[in-house]
């Protein structure tokens, strides 16, 4: 009886979570990346004062 709820905690917290965590740091490295290349390619633009 342990096996299956096992099985059961993984698919219903562990993947769904674990998914959700990745794509956060994705998104937060693919957003440092565009920043960081925004200015780099645009230094003299007044939108840069726009970006946090």
């Amino acid at each position: 009886m342990l096996g299956p709820l096992i099985i059961a905690v993984v698919l219903i917290v562990v993947i769904p979570v674990g998914f959700l965590m990745s794509t956060s740091v994705a998104a937060a490295v693919i957003g440092f990346l565009l920043k960081d290349n925004g200015e780099k390619q645009h230094p003299d633009s007044e939108l840069l004062d726009t970006n946090y």
